[in-house]
């Protein structure tokens, strides 16, 4: 299908666009902003995002946000990484707000929603040593007392947890007859005494985190939802969270390939420019097919977020979205590193970031694994 987009999407587009380029343009700028790549994300750039009112993209106007629907947040997030905005985590942020948005009581939501209207980070912390993939083999407990809840245990691969304001935490409260029975969702504030945030060491700098849960006490009111919803609660926002990654993987694989065809453009061998050569045309040509077919793809799955009606199964989609743009920025960011030789593989360029950011997309928010499993299923199989 076409990807149509209304006059004033196409106008936001340009501005993100024209933001990043004045903002973050060129590699000094973004090594002010991140300690020279250490810091994966900027909460600084984050709120000069959130001045212009483009951070709450997709939270409602009685919030504080702009109230636009999921193509909105699509342009946005798929210009940010084509940018290459330091600020890849702010999906992060409006993944956790959107389970907020749909499930706090009143009071907190309020006051959630309007720090991310402020350029501020969430982080959500669901993965444990032994619950990867099977998350709902999670064993970090959460006891009810007289006064409120007792929590103990670990999580593992939290992002954004060391910038953010607020974890939502998702714990035992119970065994049922099932292993995602009996979950529960929490708001602990960052500073809550007993929680020990502590980074671990990955290839793209300080984005995840381990955190450490002892005898930590949160109010009655750190609900967030229903006592015993935590799985039901999480999986009504799966469709958009695959899409928000799929868009982001998107910007990220426009970008290796804007930068590959102007290497191969400008760099000659053999008297002639290394774009020329029949065999580097048609990898090209192969690879901006593959990204306009994600392309197409991220945005009918965002279309049919917006319109249900439009939608079979938008489950499978969003899957498929996900695993199409990751899959494809994965290959461009390795081919555009292989056909800039060993420039591609020299941190002068930013290709090396590209195949950083591509490879730890194909994990991240549901394995690459589980999202063929899903389409499978989906099928009957």
């Amino acid at each position: 299908m076409t990807v149509t987009l209304t006059d004033e999407q196409h106008e936001f587009g340009s501005a993100v666009r024209e933001f990043c380029r004045r903002e973050v343009g060129s590699r000094e700028q973004r090594d002010k902003l991140t300690d020279c790549g250490r810091q994966s994300h900027s909460l600084d750039l984050n709120r000069r995002v959130a001045a212009l009112g483009w951070a709450a993209i997709n939270v409602p106007e009685e919030y504080g946000g702009a109230g636009g629907n999921h193509v909105d947040l699509c342009v946005l997030l798929e210009e940010l990484a084509r940018g290459m905005a330091p600020i890849p985590w702010h999906g992060t942020t409006l993944i956790t707000g959107g389970i907020y948005n749909r499930f706090a009581h009143e009071e907190l939501k309020k006051a959630v929603l309007a720090r991310i209207a402020d350029g501020a980070a969430l982080a959500i912390a669901m993965s444990e040593p032994g619950a990867g993939s099977d998350v709902a083999a999670m064993n970090c407990r959460a006891e009810r007392t007289a006064d409120g809840w007792v929590l103990n245990g670990q999580k593992t691969w939290c992002t954004n947890a060391h910038l953010a304001d607020s974890i939502l935490l998702v714990a035992r409260t119970d065994r049922g007859e099932k292993k995602h029975h009996g979950l529960t969702m929490f708001h602990v504030p960052s500073d809550t005494p007993g929680l020990i945030i502590k980074g671990i060491d990955t290839m793209n700098g300080e984005e995840v985190n381990d955190l450490y849960f002892t005898d930590c006490v949160l109010p009655t009111d750190a609900v967030v939802g229903e006592v015993g919803q935590g799985w039901r609660q999480l999986m009504a926002g799966l469709d958009t969270e695959r899409l928000i990654l799929a868009a982001q993987m998107l910007g990220t694989a426009e970008r290796a390939f804007d930068d590959c065809l102007a290497f191969i453009t400008e760099r000659t061998q053999f008297g002639q420019p290394v774009g020329s050569f029949q065999a580097v045309k048609h990898r090209i040509a192969d690879l901006a097919t593959e990204i306009e077919c994600a392309r197409l793809l991220v945005y009918s799955v965002a279309q049919q977020a917006d319109d249900p009606s439009r939608s079979t199964n938008l489950s499978r989609a969003s899957s498929m979205a996900k695993l199409k743009a990751t899959e494809v920025s994965k290959s461009m960011s390795l081919e555009g590193m292989q056909l800039m030789g060993g420039y591609g593989y020299s941190t002068e360029f930013d290709m090396v970031h590209h195949v950083r950011v591509s490879l730890a997309a194909t994990i991240y928010g549901g394995t690459n694994e589980i999202q063929r499993e899903i389409i499978g299923k989906s099928y009957g199989l």
